[in-house]
This record gives structure tokens, C-alpha cells and sequence, in this order.
């Protein structure tokens, strides 16, 4: 057996509770304003009520947010970049971007900036960011985007010229782990213009906010008697706490940059004409460096600290700064750059040799390439996550009283959710937030670099902690009470596997996912009758209208809903035998999965849901007065129902009598329903599957064929036959509902106009697509059939790896038409990793590091 690297050492220590290597890492968001946990407005508007033009003078209550940014596991303390040019009127602590109605897409951040490497332990970081030398256009970013249309793009910030004539800086920030509690730290900046420029680079540590509140009164107590704070000196910031071991951010360069100090407090006084609990509140740092204000304390004490350099760079020229960043008696690099430097090389090549061994055989070096930067963003997508939805609701002692109608809001009913917790959210700016099916897909692509943490992020996550009493997970942070598809047994199978096969993980995740089963047949199914509802089911706009609020009375039965629920099931049967084969006391659970998916199969084929004529599923609105509409759109809607497939074969069956009994006996007294279970199997056992070999060729038709769902990198989520026919129909009270084709961001005004599933490909639903593909293929190899399923898989993985591979002339789809993007090498090595992409096109929409699903590219390179 081959020795494990360096990394896989660590990882093994980390799981095994020795070590403590994932007690630091990247843990501090990009974003924390404009979040549901920080709003605390009568009107439930999260964007408007901590809007980023308030983030440097404000406290958050619940995170903290910051560039490249690093902190331990309880985010005590932080550490963040800073910078400036000599021309913007504020810092840039943090990337810019727009809030939700303040652009075609919204949510959008105008900054420029990458993970470029990173192994799980955090014992090896990389990010780079292009800062312009020009001032930041905000005011510009702002007005040019409220006044577009829907009809045209957003407006970025390579639109607005600061990048011509390579007037940037290009800045890397290394960070490699001494050992568990000791960072080197490596700050390469590269003047890119043909002049001479200037540019500040401050280090940020600092202390999160706990002491404000009137909750914490030990914190409290601590603050007053100076055991809470930062102490400075000539290139040197130490942190206290009673929380952690002193931790000190020193200089390793022989500059002895300037300390400055000030207090992470809200300038009260700026923002709300009231009194300051400090003298030098949060923004006292940016205030001095830009405006040379005397707003930091010249006793070098405070709760926010940086280091001040200032760098004067030629043309071309590339300056290096070295740090340290370590707990007290933690064994770490002391001494000069040489020692800081030693520790980045060494931790760059064992992460060299991580991913040499993850990467397959086979792989170019190019896909190598691509499925680490994939991994590595997914790595930086290690949040903080902190939200105590009772203490939320009613606000805190020291603060002033929440609205009365506060207790009846958004997410009211989830008084039990207290988390504390590092997650794997979608996104660090964009979705600094958990998602429930979102947090599926990050585990299954975490689970190729480190099952250990997936693992852990399940049983987080199916807690007690975070679970609704009626058995639902909550769905994301701006609504738990919505539904996401119901991933979460199909993921902690796929984790389980990636985990040794350890059946105490199964046995556990399959108790929880029973109560959520149970939540969606009491509360999905409106008439009981096996064919969900549902609503919003992650796929936005895809419709003719907002499926969770319908616009008239009635019942919308869902294709998706109905599909992702035989899904469901089938995943709970698979877990179900899984455990019987070494418990024979979940055979009967075996059996009551196999059962309920029968009805399930029998319903989508026998209420309306199948249309014979068009050979899809749609969805199918039921009026009050009883008569039905069939909404013939062709969208994904239609295709879920392909995932609900499970081959068993001969050998398992044998092995499960009890089961194999009950499904003789269950098929003999209701014949009805052989047809959902008995579909021939190429091993002779069963396939299990919604549909039955002609419905799965006529679906699978129209997903191979280019004129509809097949683009050239992957599925689009809606038939491009709809852009000459779109879907239009008149409703009730004047509804007029329609869908055309749009590949890009759509036009509608649905969901505040940020929706986008008319058209784009999508990763996790492609993901899906190419594995059941290949598993219907192994399970009806040698039946006739007119798609090439073994073709249809390989063009789907191809496409969808093509969307980040670099063609012969380097073009990249997922980059756009963007000259610089394209042309330059600085950055045109560097995709993004985006949240949707072009239909037609491929190029990157919406989000644009949302590594967190996307990070599934890495899946699909590597097996």
C-alpha cells in the first residue's frame, strides 16, 4: 500500500478528533450585509436594512465578513485583507456588490477575485484579486445598473474601463499551516500598469462582537476588565480572549509596518445621529488611511487591528510581504521571511502531492487543473455560520425592542433552529447562507477530497438542532418553511460510500430522513393521492408562474414534485436494503419503500401527469371547479421523473428473502402494480423505475436531440423548441401565464426578477442526468433502443467538463465574450466556477463563485 500523503495524514488525525487541523481555516464570509440574519426591519427587506454602504461602519450581530479571509472555528477572532489605492473614498475591505433590486440579476458581485487553491484541512490557501488603480466606479456600477432594462445584461466592472491598459494590481494571498494553530502568511503584489502606483495593504485582525448585546454577560464582564481585546506595536497585533489561546499577527518582512488600532463598534454618530459606544469605532482605520483622520487610538488598544504597508511599485514590479499568524506556544514559524517561506513551500508541494493522488490517471493536465480549482473553491466555501432563530425573533436586551409582529414573520415557526456551526454554503458572498439541497450537492463533491467533513456536514445538518419537530428541513435561510428537492438520502448515500461504508452514519442519517419522508406524504400531498405539490422545488422560473404562490385557486400537480418524490423513495429503499443486508430487522422497511413507490409510479402514470400524445410529463393545475389544465411546457419539470430509478439485481434480492417475499406477494394481490416494480433487469433482478422503456425513449428523445434540451454543454433547463412556440395560456381573473426560451437570464419579473431557469444549464440537475443515465444503461444494457445512452452520457460529461477546458485557440465558453477574459493569461488560466450557464453559449450566469454545486465539475472529472 502506497504511503498517505502528508495531507491524507492530517485528514485521518482531524477525523479521529486528534489535532485539531480543521480548528483554523477560511471560515470568515465574504459577505455578511444584507443577510436575513442581520435584518432586523419591520418590513422583512434584508437588502435595505444592512445595505453594504453601512458594512464599514455597522457590527454585524451574527458574522463577520472580509477578503481572503481566515478564522477559527467559533469566529472569536478574524483575520482579513485590505487595500488601498490611493484613490477610493473608502477601504476595500470587502467586494463590492449590488443588493437584490438593484440590477437585472442582482445579488452580484462587481469585484474580480479567485480561490485558487486549497486543501481541506486549510493547511494550504490561495486567492488572488485584481484591484484596479483607477477609483472604484461604485456610484457608476450602482446607476448604470438600476437604469438597464431586462433586455440587456448586467453591467460590470470591466464595462466601466478601470482595467485598460492593465492598470491593476494583481494580488496573491498564501496561507500554509506550521501546524494546527500557526499560519505562514505570503502577500505577493504586482503593478500590472505601464506607470508608477501606490498601493496600502492592511493585514485586519479582529474580534467579533459579542459583548454588545446584553447576551453574553461573561463576554461582557471580560470587555470591561481588558481580558477581551487587541494590543499594538510596531509590526505586531495581539489578540485576547477567554475563548482562545493569544494569538498574535506579526510581521516577517523587517518593515515593522505601523499598528493601528480601533474598536469593532457601530459609529452610531455617522449612521443614525446617535452616541458612540467608542471613541474610535469600526470604521476608524479606513477613516485614517483615506482621510488622515485621527479616528484610531494612539494607545494601540481596540478590538480591530492592521498592520499598515505601504508599497511604492515601478511598472511591473512584484513586492513580497511575509506574516505570521499564531496562538500563543503554538509551534510555528518564528523568525524571518526565510522560516514564513520554508512553511509555504513545503505545504504547496504536499498539496501538489494531494491532488496528484486524487486526480485521475487519465486526466490532462488541463481537467487536472480544472477539478482542483472546483475542489478549492468548494474549500473556501467553509462558513461560519451562526443564526439562533428564537433569540432573532426577539431581539436582543441591549438593542432596541423588534417589532411586535416580528414573532409572526419570516421563519417564525423555526424558534428551535440555533446553529453555530461551520457549513459548506453555496457561495461565500452571493449565498453566505445554507440551502438545503444546495448542502446535498457540496457534500457530494466534498466527499472526493475529504468524506470525513461531509460526513460530519450530514449529521450537522440532520440534526435535532436544525430539523423541524414535524420532520422538515428547513430550506434556505430567506424561507425554511419553502421546500427544496428532497436530495438528502441519495447524498448521505453517496457520502456513506465515499466514508468506508460506515453503517452507524447510515443507520443514523436514515432515522432523520424518515421524519422528513413522513413531513412531505402528510403535507405535499393535497389530496392523498400520491402526486406532490411542492412548489418552488429549487427550479425558480421554470414555470408559467410562481408555483408557491398560485395566482388561482387550485391545486398545482407537479411532474418535479411527483418525480423527485419516487426519487425519495427509491433512495430510502436503497438505504433500506443497504442496512437489511446487515440488519435483517430493516427488511420491512425494505418493503413499505418498495410499496410506497408503487403508488407513487402508478399515480404519475394514471392522473394526468404523462402525456401520451407529446411522450413528456407536465405539470397539471386542478382548478376549484374541478376542471384541469395541463401546462405543456418542457422543462425539467418533465424529466425529473427519469431520476426515480434503482436497478436490484439477483444477488441482493437472494440475500433479503423476507423482501423478496413481500414483493412476490405485494405484486400477486395488487397486479396493478407490476408494472411499476417488474422492469426487466439485465442481471436478472428488478428495475425499479417511474417510467416504463418506451416513456424513459421518448424523454430521453428529446433530451438528446440539440433542438431541444440537449445544448453542447449539458442539459438546458428548458426545450429550445420554445423559443419559436413559446407556452402561453389564459387563467382565471385575467391571468395571462407564458414561457419562452431564454437561454441566458430571463426576462420575467418573477421571483424580484432575479430568475433564470428558462433556458440555462444547470450542474446539480446535470449531474444527476448523467449518473442515472448511466445507471438505466447498466440496468437495460442489450434492449433495443434508438438513443445511444452510453453517447448521450458522454457527450453530457464532456459538455459540461467543456464549459471550464480551454479550446485550441484558448477560449474558454464559461468566460464569456469578454476580450480580457479571453485573451489575457492573467485571466483566461482562471475560470469561475458560476452558478448557471448560457444554454446556447455557455457561458457563466448569475453568481459567478457559487463553487459550491458547481464544484460538482470535480465529480464528473475524476469518475
Amino acid at each position: 500500500m502506497a504511503e498517505q500523503t502528508p495531507e491524507r495524514r492530517r485528514l485521518a488525525q482531524a477525523d479521529a478528533g486528534a489535532g485539531s487541523w480543521r480548528g483554523w481555516g477560511p471560515y470568515l464570509s465574504e459577505r455578511a450585509w444584507g443577510s436575513v440574519r442581520e435584518d432586523y426591519s419591520a418590513d422583512g427587506d434584508a437588502w435595505s436594512y444592512f445595505p453594504f454602504d453601512h458594512a464599514r461602519s455597522r457590527v454585524y450581530r451574527w458574522s463577520e465578513d472580509g477578503l481572503a479571509g481566515l478564522s477559527n472555528l467559533n469566529q472569536d477572532w478574524c483575520f482579513a485583507l485590505a487595500f488601498w489605492n490611493g484613490r477610493d473614498p473608502i477601504l476595500k475591505e470587502r467586494a463590492f456588490g449590488l443588493g437584490n433590486a438593484e440590477g437585472n440579476h442582482g445579488e452580484d458581485a462587481k469585484d474580480y477575485w479567485w480561490y485558487e487553491d486549497a486543501t481541506p484541512t486549510g493547511s494550504w490557501l490561495s486567492w488572488r484579486y485584481h484591484y484596479p488603480q483607477a477609483e472604484f466606479p461604485y456610484a457608476r456600477l450602482r446607476a448604470e445598473n438600476a437604469g438597464r432594462s431586462k433586455e440587456l445584461g448586467e453591467f460590470e466592472l470591466v464595462d466601466t474601463g478601470v482595467f485598460d491598459e492593465d492598470r491593476y494590481f494583481v494580488i496573491t494571498a498564501d496561507y500554509a499551516k506550521a501546524s494546527p494553530q500557526a499560519y505562514a502568511i505570503r502577500l505577493t503584489v504586482a503593478n500590472q500598469g505601464p506607470e508608477a502606483a501606490t498601493l496600502h495593504v492592511l493585514p485586519h485582525l479582529w474580534l467579533r462582537n459579542m459583548w454588545a448585546w446584553g447576551r453574553a454577560a461573561d463576554i461582557e464582564d471580560a470587555v470591561d476588565a481588558g481580558l477581551v481585546g487587541i494590543s499594538g506595536a510596531p509590526g505586531r497585533l495581539s489578540a485576547r480572549h477567554p475563548h482562545f489561546s493569544p494569538v498574535t499577527l506579526a510581521d516577517a518582512s523587517g518593515l515593522n509596518p505601523e499598528a493601528l488600532l480601533c474598536d469593532n463598534e457601530t459609529n452610531a454618530a455617522l449612521l443614525f445621529g446617535g452616541e458612540n459606544a467608542s471613541d474610535y469605532p469600526k470604521d476608524g482605520i479606513g477613516d485614517h488611511v483615506v482621510h488622515g483622520a485621527a479616528s484610531v487610538n494612539p494607545a494601540m488598544e481596540g478590538t480591530k487591528g492592521a498592520l499598515h504597508y505601504v508599497l511604492e511599485l515601478a511598472p511591473g514590479e512584484e513586492r513580497t510581504l511575509h506574516l505570521t499568524l499564531m496562538a500563543e506556544e503554538a509551534d510555528g514559524p518564528y523568525g524571518d521571511a526565510d522560516a514564513v517561506e520554508a512553511v509555504l513551500v513545503e505545504r504547496k508541494k504536499e498539496a501538489d502531492a494531494f491532488y496528484a493522488e486524487v486526480a485521475p490517471a487519465d486526466a490532462s493536465a488541463q481537467d487536472a487543473r480544472i477539478m482542483r480549482q472546483a475542489y478549492s473553491g468548494l474549500i473556501w466555501a467553509k462558513q461560519f455560520y451562526h443564526y439562533d432563530v428564537h433569540r432573532w425573533a426577539e431581539g436582543d436586551p441591549a438593542q432596541p425592542v423588534a417589532p411586535a409582529h416580528r414573532a409572526h414573520d419570516r421563519n417564525h415557526s423555526w424558534s428551535h433552529l440555533w446553529a453555530r456551526d461551520i457549513l459548506l454554503m453555496p457561495d461565500p458572498w452571493e449565498y453566505p447562507w445554507f440551502a438545503a439541497w444546495d448542502l446535498a450537492f457540496h457534500c457530494v463533491a466534498m466527499a472526493g477530497v475529504d468524506p470525513g467533513f461531509a460526513k460530519d456536514q450530514l449529521f450537522t445538518f440532520l440534526s435535532q438542532r436544525y430539523q423541524h419537530p414535524n420532520g422538515k428541513f428547513p430550506a434556505y435561510e430567506w424561507d425554511f418553511d419553502d421546500v427544496n428537492p428532497p436530495v438528502l438520502a441519495w447524498a448521505s448515500l453517496l457520502v456513506y460510500r465515499a466514508n468506508g461504508h460506515d453503517l452507524e452514519f447510515l443507520r443514523a442519517c436514515f432515522h432523520k430522513l424518515l421524519l422528513d419522508f413522513t413531513f412531505w406524504v402528510n403535507r405535499k400531498d393535497a389530496e392523498e393521492n400520491n402526486i406532490f405539490e411542492g412548489g418552488f422545488l429549487g427550479l425558480d422560473n421554470i414555470g408559467p408562474f410562481d408555483r408557491s404562490k398560485l395566482p388561482v385557486d387550485g391545486v398545482l400537480e407537479q411532474s418535479d414534485g411527483t418525480g423527485w418524490m419516487g426519487f425519495y423513495c427509491l433512495a430510502m429503499l436503497e438505504i433500506s436494503i443497504e442496512l437489511a443486508l446487515h440488519d435483517p430487522i430493516y427488511e420491512e422497511m425494505c418493503g413499505k419503500f418498495a410499496e410506497h413507490y408503487a403508488y407513487i409510479a402508478a399515480a404519475i402514470n394514471d392522473h394526468g401527469l404523462w402525456d401520451e400524445q407529446d411522450g413528456f410529463f407536465y405539470d397539471r393545475l386542478r382548478r376549484g371547479d374541478g376542471s384541469a389544465l395541463v401546462l405543456r411546457v418542457r422543462s425539467m419539470v418533465g424529466v425529473i421523473p427519469l431520476l426515480a430509478s434503482l436497478p436490484v439485481d439477483r444477488a441482493t434480492l437472494e440475500r433479503l428473502p423476507r423482501f423478496k417475499r413481500h414483493l412476490e406477494e405485494f405484486t400477486t394481490r395488487r397486479p396493478e402494480y407490476v408494472r411499476a416494480i417488474c422492469r426487466p433487469h439485465s442481471g436478472g433482478g428488478i428495475l425499479f423505475s417511474l417510467v416504463n422503456p418506451e416513456q424513459a425513449e421518448r424523454v430521453m428523445t428529446r433530451i438528446a436531440d440539440p433542438a431541444e434540451f440537449r445544448s453542447p454543454y449539458g442539459l438546458r433547463s428548458l426545450s429550445r423548441a420554445h423559443l419559436d412556440k413559446p407556452f402561453e395560456a389564459d387563467l382565471d381573473n385575467g391571468v395571462h401565464a407564458a414561457v419562452d426560451y431564454e437561454p441566458g437570464e430571463s426576462r420575467s419579473g418573477l421571483f424580484g426578477g432575479n430568475s433564470n431557469w428558462r433556458g440555462p444549464v444547470w450542474m446539480p440537475m446535470n449531474f444527476l442526468m448523467v449518473h442515472t443515465i448511466e445507471k438505466i444503461l447498466g440496468a437495460l444494457e442489450g434492449m433495443p433502443t434508438k438513443v445511444d445512452r452510453r453517447e448521450l452520457a458522454t457527450q453530457l460529461r464532456e459538455g459540461l467538463i467543456g464549459l471550464f477546458r480551454a479550446d485550441d485557440r484558448g477560449i474558454r465558453p464559461v468566460l464569456g465574450e469578454v476580450p480580457l477574459f479571453q485573451g489575457d493569461p492573467r485571466w483566461s488560466e482562471r475560470p469561475w466556477f458560476y452558478e448557471y450557464f448560457h444554454g446556447d453559449t455557455g457561458r457563466g450566469l448569475g453568481a459567478a463563485h457559487q463553487t459550491g454545486w458547481t464544484a460538482l465539475v470535480a465529480e464528473l472529472i475524476r469518475s
